[in-house]
């Protein structure tokens, strides 16, 4: 890419969005375009065909999906697989269709099979069933995955997909039912501590692994993949260590500064019982994350107090 290349964000005032704009910009590229869905409604094939014959848009970074943790994928599990499919596909077909130079598609790490081993390789997709909590969003996924495969197969494009493990950071969803696990803990801990509760509940029992990658890594990842990697096999972007829920609510717990009790709810779902992501294809390509979870976490917090007014509605 070039500085002045024509570089188009698509959901770009979301967590990876918005991360990859600020990455953009830290590295100088001058023009960078982007869309709020009330100005165009990456669901309409129509709206999204003007808006890439007006600009000639030359990459890519297909940040836009509807996203939610376990609550949110199972109360509409309809919307999950319906929007994505059809985000992802006036994308990446609009992307063909007027030449753009290369694409960058990210999926999710929940397109691995439920029970593969630890940690997940890239050619552990499609080899078992997958979680079933998250299932129409991971179909989804593996759609655009294999979309832009297929799109490079017959079209010669320069499509390639990125599988970035769990994100937090500024920008993400907080809401307590509707969003991913830290972020819906770093927010029921904070008013736990405001309102001096004596007790927090937790979902589930405390035991499944996860893997978390600040959103400003990821970013750093998509820009170098876009630069440096061709190929259509599938990358992981990830940290390659986790830590299980039960500390993950412990060290958020001491972030925030809440003295109470930690309680879990084992009636809940844990889904995956664990998600770690193997990063060797990655890291050969020379690029490996820099921010600590605990460092990480506190930057989120900090954002997550300056924004409070703004977030309230979400």
């Amino acid at each position: 890419m070039q500085k002045d290349s024509v570089i188009y964000v698509s959901g770009h005032k979301g967590l990876v969005g918005s991360s990859i704009v600020r990455a953009l910009d830290r590295q100088g590229f001058t023009n960078v375009i982007y869309r709020t869905s009330s100005e165009l409604d990456l669901r309409d094939a129509a709206q999204v065909e003007e808006f890439f014959r007006q600009h000639a848009i030359e990459y890519v970074f297909c940040a836009a999906a509807k996203v939610g943790g376990i609550v949110a994928n199972d109360t509409y599990p309809a919307d999950f697989i319906r929007d994505n499919l059809i985000i992802q596909t006036n994308l990446i077909d609009a992307s063909y269709r007027h030449q753009v130079s290369k694409l960058l598609f990210l999926g999710s790490t929940c397109i691995y099979p439920r029970l593969a081993p630890q940690p997940l390789k890239e050619e552990y997709l499609l080899t078992g069933e997958l979680e079933e909590t998250n299932k129409p969003y991971a179909v989804a996924k593996i759609a655009g995955i294999t979309m832009c495969q297929s799109y490079n197969r017959q079209y010669g494009t320069r499509f390639i997909s990125a599988m970035p493990t769990n994100l937090y950071g500024p920008n993400d969803n907080f809401h307590p039912q509707n969003s991913h696990v830290l972020p819906s803990l770093l927010r029921k801990f904070h008013e736990a501590r405001v309102e001096g509760k004596p007790f927090v509940d937790v979902w589930g029992s405390g035991t499944p692994l996860r893997e978390f990658l600040h959103c400003d890594d990821l970013a750093e990842a998509c820009l170098y993949l876009m630069e440096h990697y061709e190929g259509n096999d599938i990358v992981n972007i990830g940290v390659g260590q986790d830590i299980s829920i039960r500390e993950l609510a412990e060290l958020i717990g001491d972030i925030v500064g809440y003295e109470g009790e930690i309680r879990f709810d084992a009636s809940k779902p844990d889904g995956t019982p664990r998600k770690l992501v193997d990063v060797t294809r990655i890291n050969q390509l020379g690029w490996q994350s820099r921010i600590s979870l605990r460092e990480g976490i506190q930057w989120t917090y900090e954002w997550f107090l300056q924004s409070q007014q703004q977030l309230q509605y979400r």
